[in-house]
C-alpha cells in the first residue's frame, strides 16, 4: 500500500467531524490533526480521534507535514483557506461549491494548476451508490433514450448554513449529478425562487429545465419540508428509473409499451405499466467513499474523480438559476382573467 498518509481537517463542525471520523478509520491513511477555531469543539474531535488540534489553520499547515486535507467550512471561507492550502502544498478536497462566487472557483482551480496541487471539491453524491448504479444503467441504455429528469432535494431548514442559500447550497448537488448522468449543460431555464422562512437568501427553488441534449429536466429544492426527501427519477422510452439517496435503493418501473406489434390496432408507441425491478445495489457510506476515493488518488499521483471544473461547471449553472429567478421575479405580473371570458367559453 505504500507509506501512510497524513490527513488533516480545517473546521470540525457537524460535518468536518465526519470527515475527522472517515480519515481515523482509512486504512493507510493517518488523521494527523484538525483546525478548528472554537475551543470545546477542537479539543473534543482532537480527544476523540487523537490528533493534534490548532486553533487556526495557518499553523496546522506550519507545523504539521500533511498530504492532504479537507476544508470544512462556511461557503464564504473557502476562497482564503483554499489558497492558504494551495500555498503549503498540501492536496486538498473543498466541501461543495467550490467557492462563493465563480471567479473565486477559477481563482482556486488557477492557482492549484499552477502549484501542482491535487484539487476536488465534495460532491458527495457521485459516491452513492444507488447513483453509481443509475449511471451504468443509463450507460447501458436500459431504458433508452432520456426523455426527463426530475431531482426532488427537500429537508427542514438548516440553521448552520446562513452565508448561502438553497441553490448553493443545495441544488449544485443536483446540477452536479444531473449533468454527470446526462453529460450536457442546461441550455435554458425557467426559474422560480421564493425567500419563505430564511432572513436573507432564498429557501425554495423550482425550475425547469432545457438541456442542450433535448432532455427536460426539473429541480424541486427547498429547507421548508418537515421531513428530508432526496430523490431522483429518470424517465426514458424503456420505463422509469427512481433513485432514493438516502436508501440507496434504485428501482426501475418498465414500460410494457402498449401499442408494439402484439396490438397492431394501435398506430402509435405509447406506454403502459410493467414490471417493477429493484436493482441490486450494495450500500456504502458516499463520505467514505468520496474520502477513500480522493485519498487514493493522491496516493497514486492520479486526478481526483470530481475536478475543480466539475465544480465550477455546478456552481456557474446554479449562479444561472439564480439569475433567472431574479429575473421571474422583477417581470411578474399579475395574471388577470377578462370578465365575461368563462362565459364566451361556454358558447
Amino acid at each position: 500500500m505504500g507509506a501512510v498518509l497524513r490527513a488533516g481537517v480545517i473546521g470540525a463542525g457537524s460535518m468536518g467531524a465526519n470527515h475527522a471520523r472517515v480519515y481515523a478509520d482509512l486504512e493507510g491513511v493517518e488523521l494527523t490533526a484538525i483546525a478548528e477555531p472554537d475551543p470545546l469543539v477542537c479539543n473534543a474531535v482532537a480527544q476523540r480521534y487523537r490528533c493534534r488540534g490548532y486553533a487556526n489553520h495557518l499553523a496546522m499547515l506550519e507545523h504539521e507535514q500533511l498530504d492532504l486535507v479537507s476544508v470544512v467550512v462556511p461557503t464564504q471561507l473557502h476562497y482564503g483557506i483554499g489558497l492558504d492550502v494551495i500555498a503549503a502544498g498540501v492536496a486538498l478536497l473543498i466541501e461543495k461549491p467550490i467557492a462563493a462566487t465563480v471567479e473565486q472557483g477559477q481563482a482556486l482551480i488557477d492557482a492549484a494548476h499552477q502549484r501542482g496541487v491535487p484539487l476536488t471539491v465534495g460532491h458527495i453524491e457521485r459516491f452513492n451508490p444507488a447513483i453509481i448504479a443509475l449511471k451504468e444503467q443509463l450507460s447501458q441504455r436500459a431504458v433508452g433514450d432520456i426523455f426527463q429528469i426530475v431531482a426532488r432535494r427537500v429537508g427542514p431548514f438548516p440553521t448552520r448554513i446562513a452565508d448561502v442559500g438553497v441553490v448553493i447550497d443545495l441544488s449544485t448537488h443536483d446540477i452536479d449529478i444531473l449533468h454527470y448522468l446526462i453529460g450536457s449543460p442546461i441550455l435554458r431555464a425557467q426559474v422560480e425562487l421564493s425567500r419563505c422562512i430564511h432572513r436573507s437568501h432564498e429557501d425554495m427553488l423550482s425550475a425547469l429545465l432545457r438541456f442542450e441534449n433535448g432532455v427536460l429536466g426539473m429541480l424541486d429544492i427547498n429547507w421548508l419540508t418537515p421531513t428530508k426527501i432526496r430523490e431522483l427519477s429518470v424517465i426514458g422510452e424503456g420505463g422509469m428509473f427512481v433513485a432514493n439517496y438516502l436508501t440507496q435503493d434504485l428501482t426501475l418501473y418498465e414500460n410494457d409499451f402498449c401499442g408494439d406489434s402484439r396490438w397492431p390496432s394501435i398506430a402509435i408507441m405509447g406506454v403502459s405499466e410493467g414490471r417493477m425491478i429493484r436493482q441490486k445495489v450494495r450500500r456504502r457510506e458516499p463520505l467514505r467513499e468520496e474520502l477513500l476515493s480522493f485519498s487514493e488518488a493522491v496516493r497514486e499521483g492520479r486526478p481526483p474523480l470530481v475536478s475543480g471544473e466539475d465544480a465550477l461547471h455546478a456552481l456557474t449553472q446554479a449562479y444561472y438559476l439564480v439569475d433567472e429567478g431574479s429575473r421571474t421575479a422583477m417581470s411578474r405580473r399579475p395574471l388577470t382573467l377578462e370578465v365575461g371570458m368563462s362565459a364566451r367559453s361556454e358558447r
